[in-house]
């Protein structure tokens, strides 16, 4: 961990219009900076830095940050690791704090795996160049139409055929057995000598998202490796660097393409995505060796949230877009398929047209999901009611997948006119397929509750150590595969689930006026109200600040934000207001966009990247003095912020009273009182609104 010194070291002399100049070339316009975006393709420069404030932002895509954040989107990097890549760019020294020995011991030997793949990954790419290698691996890339450029950048090489080299180079070069086992590059046989898990293979080693090596995969060049009951392709195996679960082949090279053109297309092969790399196509990413997964979609996400599934056009290939699909939906990406004409996949066609005829095939050819599900059924389903019946319920259980539900209402409205029915029964069937998925996870929960219980109850009767490793089988797996299930994205580390972050709660009744008043205190907290003498805000014993006006006008009675974002906006800033008082505005409102939590940080920018915009009235416009909009502004917002509430306290009254008429029965005296609550508020309401009306 950085010391919190250290990170206000970093903060402060780092400068973002040097940060983002290292990536983007930047053209002064008046006190800013602009250029064309980097997150997406555009010709008019929309992307603009503000040294003043220390954010970026696009006005075309609405990416918005500080130099970290910059640094984080940019280049995929975590908080800390931006942090460090700053320091290193401004020879800040980083000493993280003291770890304890089980951190250390921990730490190094993770590091010790790295080493060794390091190793590894140069090992095969000094064995390509043997003979042996150049007759074998090399022939074979060359044969695939790789150039030597291509296998260079992505490290492609060969594992020799003598199936101890790795091994015996390793040990004589320093590395410990107990290392080339755990990293899976070697195998130890019962009589407790090593083997090379990867002899004689093509050899495509796997990278993180930040480009360390993690893994491999290689292909046998043996024609009869069916005959020799040996895989095509063999991967590493699952360990404690590498999860195949979470890993996409190419991402490390592909990420800063996808991100730029905010869509990655989805290929089943290595050799797919090198071809279409080698092509000028760089958004292309692989599954790694297995079905699509939930963790792959997520990582996905981080990138962009529209997917093109490009897979082969025979069966398999179908098959395989068909059940990513699902998970792709389910993971809130918008999915599009391209399917490439049966004989060929994505690595011979990239391999048999240019450049633009490849993009050509792509644009002309991808779909949106439910058009390609629909047409690839209703031809086989034709004029006969009961196969179109069924077609419309398997297209139904597709669309329920889909949490975002604007994005579902246009695909029913697609779907409504293809089959010529009414919107409704799409909506009927919707609703089964939604039910019973929950009805589903519901059964799901309770089979890993009672393996939970089970396990517990285990430990309490035979001994804890044989009742955890009870629960800690069943019962992890059952809750890991009903997480899986729910799409929730579970870490392959020793430790269980990752944990998510809080749920985004948002009243629609209230988050207007709550982001209203949080973009007054970011943008003008220390201002001072300059009220004047007649006005009922006068204060005689001086002015008051933005910020304590609105923190007294909302916690006179308690009430904190609804939403979570917003409220830990507000919480940080008069954490640091009142802790703090030598820090300024700009301090302060740089520290939280320097955070750690990227929602709030990214919430934090927008509000500061434009002008802030009132939802209270359209007065900013017309005002020429800074102080006397806020005069107006800051207590009218307070006031249609009590309002909204008022609002909703009577909607949810109103809801009570009315089940509390539906149950009939002796509940007189309890709607009465509901009644009195309901006049007291709105007297309230009209007090409010005489004052609302006063202020304009």
């Amino acid at each position: 961990m950085i010391p919190q010194d250290t990170v206000n070291k970093i903060l402060d002399t780092a400068q973002i219009v040097e940060v983002i100049s290292d990536f983007v070339s930047l053209k002064r316009r008046g006190a800013n900076y602009v250029a064309c975006c980097p997150f997406h393709n555009e010709k008019t420069p929309s992307f603009s830095v503000s040294p003043t404030k220390g954010i970026y932002h696009c006005f075309g895509c609405g990416k918005t940050g500080s130099a970290v954040r910059f640094v984080m989107e940019h280049e995929s990097m975590s908080y800390v690791e931006a942090l460090k890549y700053l320091a290193k760019k401004y020879g800040i020294e980083v000493r993280e704090k003291e770890e304890t020995p089980e951190e250390i011991a921990s730490r190094q030997r993770r590091e010790s795996l790295m080493l060794v793949l390091d190793y590894t990954e140069r090992f095969f790419q000094e064995s390509l160049r043997t003979q042996e290698g150049r007759n074998l691996g090399y022939a074979y890339f060359k044969s695939r139409g790789l150039e030597d450029s291509t296998i260079e950048k992505y490290g492609l090489g060969w594992s020799p055929m003598k199936g101890t080299a790795l091994c015996e180079k390793a040990i004589e070069d320093g590395y410990k057995p107990e290392y080339l086992v755990a990293t899976g590059v070697c195998i130890q046989k019962d009589d407790g000598t090593l083997v090379d898990k990867f002899r004689e293979r093509a050899m495509f080693p796997i990278h993180t998202v930040s480009g360390r090596i993690i893994g491999f995969g290689g292909r046998t060049l043996r024609s009869d490796y069916k005959e020799r009951n040996i895989g095509k392709y063999v991967n590493s195996p699952q360990t404690e660097v590498y999860d195949k679960r979470t890993t996409l082949y190419g991402i490390y090279f592909a990420k800063s393409e996808i991100a730029r053109r905010d869509r990655c297309i989805l290929v089943e092969g290595y050799l797919d995505v090198l071809s279409m790399h080698q092509l000028g196509i760089t958004n292309v990413v692989a599954s790694s060796g297995t079905s699509l997964t939930v963790e792959q979609v997520n990582l996905i996400r981080k990138f962009t949230e529209n997917v093109t599934i490009m897979y082969d056009g025979d069966a398999a290939g179908i098959h395989a877009a068909e059940r990513g699909i699902g998970l792709c939906l389910k993971g809130g990406l918008n999915v599009r398929v391209v399917l490439i004409p049966d004989g060929d996949d994505p690595d011979s066609f990239a391999r048999k047209h240019t450049l633009e005829e490849v993009k050509s095939f792509i644009e002309e050819n991808e779909r949106d999901f439910i058009s390609y599900r629909t047409d690839q059924l209703i031809g086989d389903a034709g004029n006969d009611p009961v196969r179109r019946s069924n077609l419309v319920n398997e297209i139904a259980g597709t669309l329920a997948l889909i949490p975002d539900q604007v994005k579902r209402a246009m695909y029913v409205q697609d779907v409504s006119v293809k089959f010529n029915i009414d919107e409704s029964l799409v909506y009927s069937k919707i609703n089964e397929a939604v039910r019973a998925m929950r009805e589903e996870e519901r059964k799901e929960e309770m089979r890993r509750q009672r393996a939970l219980e089970a396990g517990l109850q285990a430990s309490a009767e035979g001994g804890m150590e044989d009742g955890m490793q009870q629960s800690g089988g069943d019962g992890y797996n059952a809750g890991g595969d009903a997480g899986q299930d729910r799409g929730y994205n579970l870490s392959g580390n020793a430790g269980g689930a990752a944990p998510r972050p809080e749920p985004l709660y948002e009243d629609p009744l209230l988050l207007p006026s709550e982001k209203e008043l949080t973009g007054l205190i970011l943008n003008h907290g220390m201002s001072e109200l300059e009220f004047e003498t007649d006005s009922e805000y006068y204060d005689p014993e001086g002015f008051v600040t933005v910020a304590d006006f609105i923190r007294d006008g909302l916690e006179v009675d308690g009430h904190q934000f609804s939403n979570s974002i917003m409220r830990k906006i507000y919480d940080e800033y008069f954490d640091l207001y009142d802790s703090s008082p030598d820090m300024t505005q700009e301090d302060i409102v740089r520290a939280i966009l320097n955070g750690e939590d990227t929602r709030v940080a990214d919430e934090a920018a927008s509000m500061l990247s434009m002008r802030h915009e009132l939802t209270v009235s359209g007065l900013r416009n017309s005002m020429t003095a800074t102080s006397s909009f806020l005069v107006l502004t800051v207590p009218k917002a307070i006031l249609v912020y009590k309002l909204q509430r008022v609002k909703k306290q009577e909607l949810e009254l109103a809801a009570a009273l009315q089940k509390l008429r539906k149950q009939g029965g002796d509940n007189i005296r309890e709607q009465f009182d509901i009644l009195q609550q309901v006049q007291k508020l709105n007297n309230i309401r009209k007090n409010i609104s005489e004052r609302l009306g006063r202020v304009q």
